[in-house]
């Protein structure tokens, strides 16, 4: 029977809701007295009670007459110069003089002093912190600022985050929980209606499809390719609805997009904050330095010049002539500015003043304060058409040689430590969630997701994972997701506790992937707890540090499991750095059901063999499983071929490390230099780092190893486990050597008999995949002046070349920079260590050290490898790169499991279909659950999975019982179907298509294609 959460129509109404009980006997159910923000739900207010707030607090504007707009804004880095709390606070100032609570005071203000001034905010994060230290009365004067639209949020996530190297898991949970926190504090007049992207190097098309999907209405930003804007400068075409998605009916995932004239920073010498150097605005005529008239001359003529379409004008000048209506913007701020806000709205009043007293004189000007919806809704008043756009705003470059390529790999140490931060989120808001209020305080203490989610936030900005802050605020990342793991642990182990009935301490080893784990290497029983975070069952390879030499594994049924123990490699043992000791590997499968978890149990025998078999010191002809054969070159210990035994499909192919030796800007062409956010080589032949590689090889009943080693800092592990469908390249890369004093760039490249015709493919974080053509852009004939760092594009988990009947796929386990430079190769870049910044802020080399590595960081990583027919790869290659994103949690007990202990648990009832992804299982508030389903597949990708699907939320999971659902907007700040967008119009003049019909029943979901649905879940724990 259908249960429904009711929605709120006004602060003092009551709840009512129809439930299911076990006979099916509807019945009315009293809820609760639903007050504004008991839930964290959106509240639905009415416009008597918000009748100023949103698109109706936007000052008039004048027809007939140039309308400009005035944005009074800060940009405050969530992070890059100096740590978040550094930023907040305005410590370290000898580093760059910012202090964000100092900017909100002041801003707060000013704003009180004139109804007529604005101001948007935008950084969540930093307003958060702020807000828990006002008193009640600056809490309710700012309500009243932001009700009375004074006070406008725009973009509202936490952070502002990057789009190249971001996950959309990760974005899609950020945003959540700014926009949230607005919710519960502002109702209805703190809901954005603008996303707002000024600084991010490059946008992605799957940020604006979530945008839309959010409920914004319009998408501003300021970093665009220079040949790009001047194109869209001279066509007027700055401004249009970007179509991003091939799979969403339209307009689902349709945004308009506009670009911001000046980046994000006011017109030149229109700067008037204590950090800048423009003049004030002098308006005492008896005084010598009276400049009223040079400064309304300056300003009309940036405005409203004769713009010379023979000439490369630069972005700031003449912009009514370069947008398509009678409105422009000017965005009146910069990075953290308004400190004194005084200085900035004293001018701006006289400025407005000023420039708008010459209309008596005939001028067609008009001024005024506004914000981006409000120049937005004057753009949809036009009732123009719009150019669409279908594909991404990367490579970025702002000239013909400074490509923002490099970031795409940058530190990538900290990429791959966020990236399993978003697993173990995602884990540790799943058991929270299966586990009830003892997961949050139980036996091992209080544990708690908030932590952990707030440093995952943090760390989606964009000068975070992508790579382009200071070391030590690299650091600072690092060390809050560390402290968010430790809460997450807590709750983890009171779960596992509550749900197998054992009280045993839990043990997390995080560095599995070098081999160090003090339990295993020491214990002679222990048990392996696996927690698997996808909706299906999976296979997963376990490899654990040990210092015996043969075992006993049991599952969960009491089977014995195949096990091999083998040597560490000389690689691992040397990049351990005395951390860890064990001599061996244990090498074994495990399987994990669905949203649960299984346990195993491993005891030492003591009468196991002396030693396990050495590794045989030749490369081999092949290694191969049922479904892979792998071939080697015997004479250089490389790759040969790749084989799919399943569909008799055979590719050359060969791999290798190289590296390109990075400019230090001693060039005759361009004196710009490879650094954090740059990459470019002095060369378009990388350097290759050994045409052979010494080999060992193992081989097992359940892993073929070919170890290769191409130098003292670059080695790598082929491996082909038995039931695996993919080659798992292994590579360890550092110290990177600067003894030469070269900085180097690092990739692994190859090379294949595929005919690719200078096309490759990528996805979009994480989501849908984009063509890529080399030399090439869809939206303007291309100049091409950096034939490797201009065809470099953001990886964010698998990118792949094909021809007619193969396609080869590589799935990655981080965000990272990658091309394919020639046909049939695709290179990606795995490191990177350079001696010169590239002058883009940072104001140091991307040179990273730590205390175990002072020589220079040591990077490992996996690159997974599927062959297929191009009609059946996405089969194979989305849910690999799944696994890969959320992979299992492996926990330790020590000593014997108690006999009563429950070995093997599933939150689910029964396994979804393959198409369908659980994407977000989140705890919401005491008695509801956000969940997020995904139809994985794109439109047209599989034949078997790209179909509809449909899901039964009664019968989703097998520890909570349903009581009343409601489906929200994918940043569950909106209820869906009072969701409501401006709607825009393109030039090809086709029309919106009938939005989609309902489901069958409220528990019935139906998934299209990519589509992503929320929902808000009223639950009782069995």
């Amino acid at each position: 029977m259908i249960g429904k959460i009711h929605k709120q129509m006004s602060h003092d109404s009551w709840l009512f809701s129809k439930m299911a009980t076990p006979d099916y006997t509807p019945f009315v159910f009293l809820l609760l007295l639903f007050q504004s923000g008991v839930w964290g739900v959106p509240v639905c207010q009415t416009p008597q009670e918000s009748p100023t707030c949103g698109y109706k607090s936007c000052h008039a504007t004048k027809p007939g007459m140039l309308n400009v707009h005035l944005v009074p804004h800060t940009h405050d880095d969530v992070g890059w110069l100096k740590t978040v709390d550094q930023y907040f606070y305005g410590d370290r100032n000898d580093i760059q003089h910012a202090g964000v609570q100092y900017i909100l005071d002041s801003v707060v203000d000013q704003l009180l002093k004139n109804p007529d001034r604005r101001f948007i905010y935008v950084e969540t994060a930093f307003f958060y912190r702020w807000w828990k230290q006002q008193t009640d009365d600056m809490q309710n004067t700012v309500k009243q600022l932001v009700n009375e639209g004074r006070l406008e949020f725009v973009n509202g996530g936490w952070c502002m985050s990057d789009e190249a190297t971001t996950h959309y898991s990760a974005v899609i949970d950020q945003m959540t929980m700014g926009l949230r926190f607005l919710n519960d504090t502002f109702g209805h007049c703190g809901r954005p209606r603008v996303a707002w992207h000024i600084d991010p190097f490059g946008h992605a098309r799957e940020h604006a499809s979530m945008f839309a999907q959010m409920g914004y209405d319009g998408f501003f930003f300021g970093r665009l390719d220079y040949q790009d804007r001047n194109r869209r400068m001279v066509a007027r075409e700055q401004e249009m609805l970007w179509r991003a998605s091939e799979s969403l009916t339209p307009p689902m995932a349709d945004l308009f997009t506009g670009i911001l004239p000046n980046g994000y920073n006011p017109p030149e010498g229109f700067c008037w904050d204590q950090s800048c150097d423009d003049p004030p605005i002098r308006d005492d005529p008896d005084l010598e330095d009276y400049n009223v008239d040079d400064v309304v001359t300056r300003f009309l003529h940036i405005i409203t010049h004769t713009l010379s379409l023979s000439l490369s004008l630069p972005p700031p000048l003449h912009q009514a002539l370069v947008y398509k209506t009678n409105h422009i913007i000017m965005t009146m701020g910069s990075d953290f500015q308004y400190e004194n806000a005084n200085l900035w709205y004293k001018n701006l009043d006289k400025l407005i003043r000023y420039v708008n007293q010459m209309q008596s004189n005939g001028s067609e000007v008009n001024v005024l304060y506004s914000t981006p919806s409000c120049y937005l809704q004057e753009l949809h008043r036009a009732n123009l058409t719009w150019p669409l756009k279908g594909d991404d705003f990367f490579p970025y470059a702002d000239s013909a040689h400074d490509f923002w390529t490099g970031y795409f790999t940058s530190r990538p140490a900290l990429k791959r430590y966020e990236r399993i931060s978003n697993s173990y989120l995602q884990t540790c808001k799943q058991l929270e969630v299966l586990g009830g209020p003892i997961s949050r305080k139980g036996p091992f203490g209080a544990g708690d997701s908030e932590t952990l989610k707030k440093a995952m936030a943090v760390a989606q900005h964009h000068d975070a994972v992508s790579g382009t802050e200071k070391q030590h605020v690299a650091n600072d990342y690092a060390r809050k997701l560390a402290n968010g793991w430790a809460h997450c642990q807590v709750l983890v182990s009171n779960t596992l506790s509550s749900l197998s009935g054992s009280s045993a301490p839990r043990v997390y080893c995080e560095h599995l992937n070098i081999s160090v784990c003090p339990l295993t290497e020491t214990s002679k029983k222990f048990s392996v707890n696996v927690y698997n975070p996808l909706a299906r069952p999976v296979s997963w390879p376990v490899r654990l540090p040990v210092n015996g030499t043969a075992y006993s594994i049991s599952d969960a049924k009491g089977k014995a499991v195949d096990s091999q123990v083998v040597p560490v490699s000389q690689a691992t043992a040397a990049v351990r750095r005395g951390r860890g000791y064990a001599v061996n590997e244990l090498l074994f499968q495990v399987q994990a059901p669905p949203l649960g978890y299984s346990t195993y149990s491993v005891s030492l025998l003591q009468n196991g063999p002396p030693s396990p078999p050495s590794p045989l010191p030749r490369a081999p002809t092949a290694v191969q499983n049922k479904f892979l054969r792998v071939t080697f070159d015997p004479e250089t210990g490389l790759l040969s071929s790749l084989s799919n035994l399943e569909t008799q499909q055979t590719v050359k192919l060969s791999q290798n490390f190289y590296w390109y030796n990075a400019s230090d800007g001693n060039n005759s062409e361009s004196i710009q230099m490879s650094g954090a956010y740059i990459f470019r080589p002095n060369t378009s032949t990388p350097f290759i780092i050994s045409k052979t590689a010494k080999i060992e090889t193992l081989q097992n009943s359940v892993v073929q190893e070919v170890r290769q080693w191409f130098s003292p800092w670059v080695s790598q592990v082929v491996r082909l486990y038995t039931d695996s469908r993919a080659l798992e390249l292994e590579w360890t890369v550092g110290p990177v050597p600067i003894g030469d004093d070269l900085g180097k760039e690092v990739i692994s490249r190859l090379d294949s008999s595929i005919n690719s015709s200078g096309v490759f493919y990528t996805d979009s974080n994480g989501r849908e995949v984009l063509q890529r053509r080399k030399d090439y852009r869809p939206t303007w004939n291309l100049r091409q002046s950096e034939p490797i760092a201009g065809n470099y594009y953001p990886i964010n988990s698998r990118a792949y070349i094909k021809d007619d009947k193969d396609q080869l796929t590589v799935v990655t386990d981080r965000s990272q920079g990658g091309g394919s430079i020639q046909d049939g190769s695709l290179e990606i870049m795995l490191h990177r260590r350079l001696l010169y910044d590239d002058v883009r802020g940072v104001g140091e080399p991307l040179n990273e050290t730590s205390d175990i590595y002072p020589e220079g960081l040591v990077v490992r990583g996996r690159h997974l490898l599927s062959l297929s027919p191009p009609a059946t790869a996405a089969d194979t290659h989305r849910p690999l790169a799944q696994e890969v994103v959320l992979q299992p949690l492996i926990t330790f007990t020590d000593g014997e499991l108690h006999p009563s202990t429950r070995l093997e648990f599933s939150g689910l009832q029964a396994v979804l279909p393959p198409a369908v992804h659980l994407l977000t299982v989140s705890q919401w508030d005491q008695d509801t659950v956000l969940l997020r389903l995904e139809h994985q597949y794109q439109a047209s990708e599989s034949k078997e999975h790209s179909q509809p699907v449909t899901v039964n939320l009664q019968k989703l999971f097998s520890t909570l019982d349903m009581l009343g659902v409601s489906e929200m907007n994918l940043s569950a700040n909106q209820w869906k179907d009072e969701m409501t967008r401006l709607d825009w119009k393109a030039e090809s003049g086709e029309k919106p298509l009938p939005k989609r019909g309902g489901d069958p029943s409220v528990w019935e979901v139906s998934l299209k294609p990519m589509e992503i649905r929320t929902f808000l879940l009223r639950v009782r724990q069995r």
